[in-house]
């Protein structure tokens, strides 16, 4: 397939790209960084666009994105600015929002103009759709939640859904991705093997997580299989408490896990953002089963041996 690749850049994007350019798929992946920024990819022989798909303008007709666009087969939409990096000021949530909802407004109505539109868009969207809950159990059926994340996803999905009718949507709500270059994992795996881990907060939050290699099998399956559409939770089968994920990295370091981080130091350096890691939502998907996929990594143990001893791209 010929494909459209926005927001692939990050820690998401650094073994997808390669992925899919492994199984032949012909690649223009969009940035704002120069190429030559991305370090993982100036040895990849696709095609670049430096843009920001937040600009209406980069969408002109006859600009390079509508061009690229036109001539895909598909798009993946990771774009979206990382939620949980730093304070949520006023202009940093304004930030989550525009890179998100901006870019995939911009897209679809891109979309509509072509005679002949992508014929699948995998769309990222995030579990804290559904809100947060010490008890609930939530699966793709779930409500959204009413706080700042679920009205944010809630109208990340909307956008999205405003694609071509021909155009088949795999909406994509990604739980904590493992892998050792950044996300969650990355900031704690230097302060565990210091020997100062351990949970983060109450410890008692659940933390809804999936391995950086499934999501991206998942991602590349949801390309290709024609029986994927709609709502899929990019989660391994069994989430688990803060301290249970702490306890596990702790053994699979071989470091202890007994220093708790209190919730108030994260408050004081991520502000409202700390939110995203102290309280949390037990997510489960009752459509990957239904639609025969397998997880490499659906056992933690097994997923932060692979994460921590995988050499960086």
């Amino acid at each position: 397939m010929r494909l459209l690749l926005l927001g692939c850049t990050g820690l998401v994007g650094r073994e997808l790209v390669p992925i899919l350019s492994q199984e032949g798929h012909q690649l223009t992946v969009v940035s704002r960084r120069p190429r030559a920024a991305v370090a993982w990819a100036t040895d990849l022989g696709h095609d670049w666009l430096q843009l920001d798909p937040a600009q209406a303008s980069n969408w002109a007709q006859g600009g390079g994105l509508q061009q690229a666009l036109e001539n895909a087969d598909g798009v993946v939409n990771l774009a979206g600015e990382p939620i949980a990096e730093q304070r949520w000021t006023v202009a940093h949530r304004q930030l989550l929002n525009t890179s998100r909802l901006a870019t995939t407004t911009h897209l679809v109505s891109a979309m509509q103009r072509l005679e002949q539109p992508p014929a699948v868009l995998v769309n990222a969207s995030a579990v804290g759709f559904y809100g947060t809950s010490a008890e609930a159990t939530f699966v793709e059926s779930s409500p959204a939640g009413d706080d700042l994340l679920g009205t944010l996803c809630r109208d990340w999905e909307t956008a999205a859904s405003g694609r071509p009718d021909p155009t088949r949507l795999v909406v994509v709500r990604i739980g904590i991705v493992l892998a050792p270059e950044g996300g969650a994992l990355g900031k704690m795996l230097p302060v565990f093997r210091a020997g100062f881990g351990g949970p983060i907060g109450s410890g008692r939050q659940w933390m809804s997580w999936i391995h950086r290699t499934d999501l991206c099998q998942l991602i590349l399956r949801a390309l290709t299989d024609s029986r994927w559409s709609g709502v899929v939770n990019g989660v391994a089968p069994e989430p688990v408490s803060m301290a249970t994920f702490a306890s596990t990295l702790g053994r699979c370091l071989g470091r202890p896990s007994l220093l708790p981080v209190p919730g108030p130091v994260l408050h004081l350096l991520l502000g409202d953002g700390a939110r995203v890691v102290l309280d949390g939502q037990q997510v489960r998907s009752e459509r990957l089963a239904q639609l025969g996929f397998s997880f490499r990594y659906p056992d933690l143990s097994e997923a932060l041996a692979a994460a921590t001893t995988t050499r960086s791209r």
